[in-house]
């Protein structure tokens, strides 16, 4: 049964659009914030990046990528272009502990709403701008996506194969990888909060989160001088570490130092391999890589590929069958740790993050645009009837204005 979370009590305000942010405030909702996401007139733009899409009872509908990384939050729609919205937005910001968002460097500052400017207003609030490039250096101020800074700070070039060339790592591991940096980062202010009593401005990019993922190659590029390349499965510093094929499909095989090389080839039936002069220390197999290779496809060739992972495992050994997703799915594991959250129509992936004392995860499904406008503003001060007139006035956004923002008015988001 989950707690009220380890971060109960703390309120986030979520400018976010797209990945990076809505991933950093989804991690933090997951353990009890509450997170109050204010989103453009036109709603987030995932909303729309499908198919696939889940159709609500009024024939609105949402894509799969925000469904994915947006629950457990609360939904506003705020026309933050105009005055009185940002007015809107400084009440909500009145007890409140962190405000994410990923507009253009500049924006908030242009409507009067910058760090400086909150900061005298709110001495405690954590501020966490999620952009692509930052405001400074050549490329400050540039907007930035996923793909765009995978090829731009070297993470395409070590993926894929040398017949390949750079390949996009299949998952947007940049926007992920922003998000949990940017969650960190907050994590540690608010502890530092706790010494200090001040707020601070957080300033996360994308290029510098896409560079920070880049280990172990980074680390070989320093001590070596050599550029990184793309070796496919091979790990650059390990052999074996590959996938090998087998009767019934592939496996993995991993080893991460000579004792458990030797172990291997001896379940494997082929103990004399340790001893041999090509393969005794890990430097020697990486030297010798092919011919290993070659020894390990021939012994594993004909084998039951989810059986031999199984001794493999059963014996310490780092191995396991490659699968699908949706063979993953199924895995009586992935049951077992409650990886699949399940809330009426909403089904995706719970939380990584287990908590003995204070269980996160799934607790609301992600909310539809502008749902929780009355509730939020009611619980901020204002009365039935400033309710009633802000969303006359189209300041409160009750139905999305369509996909396309006035360029004007809701400038890019970082991913």
């Amino acid at each position: 049964m989950l707690s009220p979370g380890a971060l109960a009590g703390l309120k986030i305000i979520d400018l976010t659009r797209v990945l990076g942010g809505p991933y950093c405030t989804m991690v933090l909702a997951d353990h009890g914030a509450e997170v109050i996401k204010i989103e453009p007139p036109q709603g987030d733009e995932v909303r729309d990046w499908g198919p696939p899409f889940h159709t609500h009872e009024d024939g609105t509908r949402d894509a799969s990528y925000f469904i994915g990384v947006n629950r457990n939050k609360k939904s506003i729609g705020l026309d933050l272009a105009r005055p009185e919205a940002r007015t809107v937005l400084l009440r909500l910001l009145e007890g409140a502990d962190v405000l994410v968002e990923n507009f253009k460097p500049g924006t908030m500052e242009k409507w009067g709403i910058g760090y400086e400017t909150l900061k005298a207003r709110f001495p405690r609030l954590i501020h966490c701008r999620v952009s692509g490039f930052g405001a400074d250096g050549p490329l400050g101020g540039f907007p930035g996506y996923d793909a765009i800074v995978q090829a731009m700070v070297g993470l395409m070039s070590i993926n894929g194969t040398p017949e390949t060339g750079p390949v996009r790592l299949g998952t947007p591991i940049v926007d992920i990888g922003t998000g949990l940096f940017s969650a960190i980062a907050i994590l540690m202010a608010l502890h530092e909060r706790s010494n200090s009593g001040q707020g601070q401005f957080i300033d996360m990019t994308l290029h510098d989160c896409g560079m920070a993922l880049l280990h172990p190659h980074a680390a070989n590029f320093f001590l070596s001088g050599r550029r990184p390349v793309a070796t496919g499965n091979p790990h650059p510093n390990l052999a074996p570490y590959d996938t090998f094929r087998t009767r019934t499909g592939e496996i993995f095989i991993g080893t991460g130092n000579d004792a458990t090389f030797r172990k291997m080839c001896a379940l494997l039936g082929r103990p004399e391999l340790a001893d041999d002069a090509r393969f005794r220390t890990n430097a020697d197999r990486l030297a010798n890589r092919a011919a290993l290779s070659a020894e390990v496809q021939a012994i594993v060739g004909e084998e039951d590929g989810a059986a031999l992972c199984m001794r493999l495992l059963a014996a310490g050994l780092p191995a396991g069958p490659v699968r699908y997703f949706d063979e993953v799915v199924a895995e009586p594991h992935t049951a077992a740790r409650k990886m699949i959250a399940e809330i009426g129509w909403y089904r995706g992936l719970n939380t990584p993050i287990k908590f003995a004392r204070t269980p996160g995860g799934a607790r609301e499904a992600p909310p539809r645009f502008g749902a929780h406008a009355d509730v939020v503003l009611a619980a901020h001060g204002f009365s039935a009837e400033e309710i009633a007139a802000l969303k006359q006035a189209g300041v409160v956004v009750e139905r999305r204005r369509g996909s396309a923002p006035r360029p004007e008015a809701q400038p890019k988001a970082a991913e």
